[in-house]
């Protein structure tokens, strides 16, 4: 293990040994947190172990799977297109991809994408893991699919297919695929070291995440025709997955992003930072203003769970996730733990990202927080704590 790493503020001094603490009793296998406030990198620290068998060190480098943040990096190359004014949010997606037009969806908007609420949160079966790796084929078939709700009427987490979705309109207007346009106008300007596709070259440094225990659901309580089910498998993706190439090289812009905390925070930083970091401008206040632009709040019909989603973003609902007080600040995380915060109130982007996935969720027949656990819950309070 890396012995004081990084960038630390001394305000901050209580965090690596929050980390140490949690890698040596086991609630950490490899960790990174990074905090960027006011402009600057305040916080830039990893712990850890790179691998299962304790054999390597997580080293400043190390990239891992991410799982649903990667939905704040497709949902941001949006909002640059909106930026760009080549995007309308209120406009119809058959506008930009007119086979989506099809069975009931003529009236999707753009913003019923970006906040869970188009009614088509997973792909209709039958439905492969391999299908997820065709782009023409998959996104033929959400175009062709009728919704499961009435779209803009609620939320319903779309937990694989947003970056399909939201891609394929990237993909009309630009030419480009997510991945391509996220490296070309996002990551590559900032310089941040985050991947919806990755090179070959990178593999090594890529740290597999180990999975979680199963939830301990009750299925006989389940309705095997509900939302839901459908949602979730539709298709199901084994953990185990992220350890191919293929999912490595692809680009499932809802789930495959690799990072680590700093890259997740370089980039989010543009949100809670006016759309600009170290010169690199790329939002508009205006822009911004559009995450708040509340797309539903209620009972999200896929997790089962009290949600607000802005656009492009979930807002503060502390019932549901009590990490994050109300105020202007949005978020969103990634299967097993990873999570990322940006405040504006405070011009403070959090990162967390670790290779230990946990589920934390008491036994019963739900799940019943969506994003983070007691690990980023304890980041973050210290954090805030920090700076009082």
């Amino acid at each position: 293990m890396t012995d004081a790493p990084g960038t630390l503020d001394e305000r901050f001094t209580a965090l690596p040994d929050l980390l140490r603490a949690n890698v040596e009793d086991g609630t950490e296998l490899g960790v990174s947190l990074c905090v960027v406030h006011n402009g600057d990198v305040v916080v830039d620290i990893w712990d850890g172990w790179f691998d299962r068998d304790k054999t390597l060190p997580w080293q400043q480098d190390t990239l891992t799977p991410v799982w649903s943040i990667t939905k704040t990096m497709t949902n941001l190359a949006a909002l640059v297109l909106v930026d760009r004014d080549q995007l309308d949010v209120n406009e119809r997606v058959a506008h930009y991809w007119p086979e989506f037009g099809a069975n009931g969806k003529a009236d999707v908007l753009v913003r019923h994408l970006l906040g869970h609420t188009s009614g088509v949160s997973g792909w209709a079966q039958p439905v492969t893991v391999d299908d997820l790796y065709d782009w023409d084929k998959s996104t033929a078939m959400l175009a062709a699919q009728e919704p499961w709700w009435e779209p803009g009427s609620a939320s319903g987490y779309h937990l694989l297919n947003q970056g399909h979705l939201v891609g394929e309109v990237i993909r009309r207007i630009t030419g480009l695929s997510l991945g391509q346009f996220f490296a070309k106008e996002i990551a590559g300007p900032l310089g941040a070291d985050f991947h919806i596709g990755m090179e070959p070259a990178d593999f090594d440094r890529v740290s597999p995440v180990t999975p979680p225990r199963p939830l301990d659901l009750d299925l006989s309580t389940i309705d095997p025709d509900g939302i839901p089910v459908h949602t979730f498998t539709g298709p199901f993706v084994n953990v185990s997955e992220t350890r191919t190439d293929r999912w490595k090289t692809a680009e499932i812009p809802a789930a495959n992003g690799h990072g680590n905390a700093r890259s997740v925070a370089r980039v989010q930083s543009l949100v809670s930072h006016g759309g600009e970091i170290d010169g690199v401008r790329l939002l508009s206040p205006k822009t911004l203003e559009l995450i708040f632009n509340e797309q539903a709040h209620g009972k999200d019909v896929v997790l089962d769970v009290l949600l607000r989603f802005g656009i492009g973003y979930a807002l503060p609902e502390p019932k549901t996730v009590p990490s994050v007080p109300h105020g202007r600040r949005c978020f969103w995380g990634g299967l097993g733990g990873s999570f990322v915060l940006n405040d504006l109130e405070n011009n403070l982007t959090i990162a967390y990202v670790m290779n230990k996935m946990i589920f934390e969720y008491a036994p019963g027949t739900r799940l019943t927080r969506p994003v983070g656990d007691s690990r980023s819950d304890a980041y973050i309070a210290a954090i805030y704590e920090a700076l009082e």
